[in-house]
């Protein structure tokens, strides 16, 4: 079964703590699973970002705003235990509990209140940002969604702008996203290496790191249609041609099952990158791109409080 959102999960978690026992949240994670059907998939799901699994992300939110509203309670660091008025909730055996049931309590109110600053900060180890507004996904989640929509929406402008962008500026552009992801030595050094050769499908040679231990052979095609397996054998045998046993083939378009396949059975270590892939390397390694906004997510230090 999907993995159910957060305020799903307050009863469950609520249910979990019913018996008094100081409790973490990885030992709910593990009951609830089980409880909830989730599969081995379902726990290795993470969030956008990858810093968090997304049912640990959901289940350390439901916590925070059953400790809001006063049913669950803190004993000591990262432990949670059930309050009265949480044992009192389970005896009158509701069908959910999520945002509006709580609101019944004076402290959630006071927490969500804007004027309060109310779901600013988060009441647990986890830590992010929170919002006092009713969602089906937590903080976290909004959070990457928006900014995965956002890179989405970056990505198609940058693959459009290198679509209509001239050769001589898209082969400037590969040996810049190079020279920034640590290949080519210096920029000067990349810029001669590439789009000199032309030779046998390749269209130039760049080093692999500053000293020169090796070389990567490049081809770099400005394409709207898919590179099939042909395209692809070619490359493979100029890099053979040349003892290369290193290259790399990036295009704006994309790459046919059978040009994937064809590279992963070979002995030469050709990478390929597609136009989406390379969207994403410019936006990740600020070729093209222009910062507009920061936003630092941060978490409380516990240690910091404990030392002094």
């Amino acid at each position: 079964m999907p993995i159910p959102d957060y305020q799903s999960c307050m009863l469950p978690l609520l249910r979990f703590a019913g018996d008094g026992s100081e409790r973490q949240i990885k030992d709910a994670v593990q009951a609830l699973a089980v409880q909830l059907n989730l599969t081995e998939e379902d726990l290795n799901e993470y969030l956008p970002s990858g810093q968090q699994p997304v049912f640990i992300n959901r289940l350390g939110w439901a916590r925070t705003y059953l400790t809001k509203a006063g049913l669950l309670g803190k004993p000591k660091r990262g432990f949670f235990q059930i309050t009265e008025r949480g044992k009192a909730v389970l005896k009158e055996n509701p069908p959910e509990i999520n945002i509006k049931y709580l609101d019944r309590f004076p402290e959630f109110l006071e927490f969500r209140s804007p004027k309060k600053g109310g779901g600013t900060e988060p009441d647990d180890d986890e830590g992010s940002i929170t919002s006092v507004a009713i969602s089906s996904q937590t903080p976290n989640e909004a959070l990457e969604t928006a900014y995965e929509r956002l890179r989405s929406e970056l990505s198609s402008e940058i693959l459009q702008a290198l679509k209509n962008s001239d050769p001589t500026l898209f082969e400037n552009i590969v040996v810049e996203l190079l020279v920034k992801m640590g290949y080519g030595g210096s920029r000067k050094d990349a810029g001669k290496a590439i789009g000199k050769s032309g030779d046998e499908g390749i269209d130039g040679i760049i080093k692999e790191d500053h000293l020169g231990l090796d070389n990567i052979y490049i081809q770099a095609k400005r394409w709207g249609a898919t590179i099939s397996r042909p395209e692809i054998q070619k490359f493979a045998g100029a890099l053979q041609g040349q003892r290369a046993r290193k290259g790399i083939f990036i295009t704006t378009s994309d790459f046919t099952k059978e040009a994937s396949e064809f590279v992963s059975k070979i002995d030469s270590k050709i990478v390929l990158i597609d136009g989406k892939t390379l969207a994403r390397l410019m936006i990740d390694f600020g070729v093209g791109v222009t910062s507009v906004a920061t936003y630092e997510v941060k978490k409380i230090d516990s240690d910091y409080f404990t030392e002094l």
